[in-house]
């Protein structure tokens, strides 16, 4: 074999093994326990949020969670759905200074909720999603940090309780749910529809359509340099082995 075959050989294999470390290591960097909104998550209003719990372990299943929310930015209300094979439980803890919602006074609050396998369990290579419908979400703060602890049927305990500090994600991170700007109607008020409800319809019509624009738009332009990237991997590729043919012909 030639000088020029073995060098091109040997750059493929490191290629390929560059490439598998990177893929590797985002699958490790992403495993941990995490919540997430479906759909927004506006202060002041209410959400439908998921957490995501991967099973990190190839010899053991998840059987237990616990997730904890902030008392010092409570929420009235916090509703698991029933999952199969999971019982859930729901704990309320006193606060020190009572909660004002709908011009009632709270004085009680959500502090946990544990799932308890009942018949099934997160396995290896698996994860479940726990659906909870919280609410009202607070207006003082831009995120809620839901602290949560993972339990194998081993015994082992995972806490994902590190909250980030500097731009270096910690080891455990705890679950956070980032809230968005309150929007006007984040109260559902039942408010009738006012004289000038159809040009309000016209004028979201007109949003929508223009939206719809920019989205093809964006599209296209992603279209268009995903093109250009294969373009240019192939004449690169082209490219090497044009350098290989012309080493081997000045070899010989």
């Amino acid at each position: 074999m030639s000088m020029s075959r073995v060098s091109a050989t040997r750059a493929a294999l490191a290629g390929g093994i560059a490439l598998s470390s990177v893929v590797l290591l985002s699958g490790t960097a992403f495993a941990h326990v995490s919540v997430q909104p479906q759909g927004e998550a506006a202060k002041g209003g209410y959400a439908t949020v998921n957490i995501k719990v991967p099973n990190e372990r190839d010899n053991a299943s998840t059987v237990k969670l616990e997730v904890n929310f902030p008392l010092d930015h409570p929420l009235a209300s916090v509703m698991p759905q029933p999952i199969p094979g999971w019982k859930a439980e729901v704990t309320k803890s006193k606060l020190a200074k009572p909660l004002e919602l709908h011009g009632k006074k709270i004085n009680e609050a959500v502090s946990k909720v544990t799932w308890t396998a009942d018949g099934s369990k997160i396995g290896p290579g698996q994860f479940q999603q726990f659906p909870l419908s919280l609410g009202q979400l607070p207006e003082d703060t831009d995120e809620l940090v839901l602290k949560a602890i993972q339990t194998y049927d081993n015994k082992e305990v995972v806490r994902w309780i590190e909250e980030q500090k500097g731009a270096e994600e910690p080891e455990n991170p705890a679950p956070v749910l980032k809230l968005s700007a309150a929007s006007a109607d984040h109260h559902h008020g039942g408010a009738a529809p006012s004289a000038s409800a159809g040009t309000d319809e016209k004028a979201g019509h007109d949003d929508k359509t223009a939206d719809h624009q920019q989205t093809a738009s964006a599209s296209s332009t992603d279209t268009t340099a995903r093109v250009l990237g294969v373009v240019g991997i192939l004449v690169g590729v082209a490219g090497v082995a044009f350098g290989v043919l012309a080493g081997r012909r000045r070899s010989a």
